[in-house]
């Protein structure tokens, strides 16, 4: 049977081989500077089935680059028998078997804080927009509506407004101290009360709902926040409530937040990330009172440069046998 023939490897010296797990537009767009340093494997290319791929090409392969959300399974990882780092774009691994890695030793680097503050600005873009109505605005003056109705309807005061922020790790603490300056008052839901803020903390998800006009869901997705927004929370949120989350869409239950919508049991929402994307429930679309983007608050050009230094930096530590710049989890 045929098998994957991997291209003869560049004449200049490179420090070690990686595969490339995910959609292939990330390399696409750092091509150049992956590829003057790593011989890159990629699957995606290949007409073989991924295991095939894996068993023909990359039984040595130390090092992968994991991107777009790839789920990379205690399964793939049976099939990568040497592999010993994963370099994934992300600051989310929940797409990454963490225990098998540790089971396997293999250590794992994410994007760590580098996303952090431009997932705050679109987190607050959101906010305000919501509040004074801006992207429903837009859509009265483009349609025409503002000659045939008059003047639209009024928006909202963002100061002094009660703002409860789920998860205050390193993109929470943006976020508060963006709306903190907006004269918000902040509070947070976390695992633990944080001893460096001031902010209220709350070891209830149900209390902090009730204390906040907004809330801006920032925590990770895992076992234990998946549906930690359920319809007792939005309901505690309340009619006058907004919610906006720029974290993992599943940590919302989704359907529930679409019927809460509709039935404007809450004020409005703003979302850069949902359950099952790409596909965006189509309830969604018509709804004035509701702010969507389409999962991009990590795109910035700053933040692409950062991530790229930030991955090849710890590619080179690795090959180099020198100590990782930033593990998240090691084989120790």
């Amino acid at each position: 049977m045929a098998t994957p023939t991997q291209k003869p490897s560049s004449p200049r010296q490179q420090l070690g081989q990686i595969v490339h797990l995910g959609l292939s537009s990330f390399l696409n767009t750092h091509h150049k500077e992956f590829s003057s340093k790593f011989q890159i494997l990629r699957p995606s290319e290949s007409k073989f089935p991924l295991n095939q791929f894996f068993t023909a090409e990359a039984q040595n392969t130390q090092a992968a680059i994991c991107s777009g959300g790839f789920k990379l399974s205690a399964d793939i990882l049976r099939h990568l028998p040497s592999l010993r780092l994963i370099v994934a774009t992300t600051s989310g691994l929940n797409n990454i078997d963490l225990s098998e890695c540790r089971k396997r030793g293999i250590s794992v680097i994410n994007a760590g804080n580098i996303y952090s503050a431009d997932v705050a600005d679109l987190a607050v873009g959101m906010v305000i927009d919501l509040m004074r109505k801006i992207s429903a605005g837009n859509r009265f003056v483009k349609t025409g509506l503002w000659p045939k109705q008059g003047d639209y309807l009024l928006g909202s005061k963002l100061g002094g407004k009660q703002v409860g922020i789920v998860g205050l790790g390193s993109i929470g603490v943006e976020v508060a101290k963006r709306l903190e300056a907006f004269g918000c008052k902040i509070s947070y839901y976390s695992r633990k009360k944080k001893p460096c803020v001031s902010y209220t903390f709350y070891s209830n998800i149900h209390e902090l709902a009730s204390v906040s006009d907004i809330l801006v869901i920032c925590c990770a997705l895992t076992e234990q926040t998946r549906h930690l927004i359920n319809r007792e929370v939005l309901l505690t949120l309340g009619k006058e409530g907004l919610i906006v989350n720029i974290a993992r869409g599943a940590i919302i239950d989704e359907k529930e937040l679409v019927r809460c919508l509709l039935q404007r049991e809450i004020a409005g929402a703003g979302l850069d990330v949902f359950e099952h994307e790409p596909r965006v429930p189509q309830e969604l679309f018509g709804l004035d009172n509701v702010v969507l983007s389409p999962h991009f608050a990590v795109y910035t050009e700053g933040a692409s440069r950062h991530l790229e230094e930030h991955l090849i930096g710890n590619l080179e530590a690795f090959f180099s046998n020198r100590p990782l710049l930033s593990p998240v989890l090691d084989d120790e």
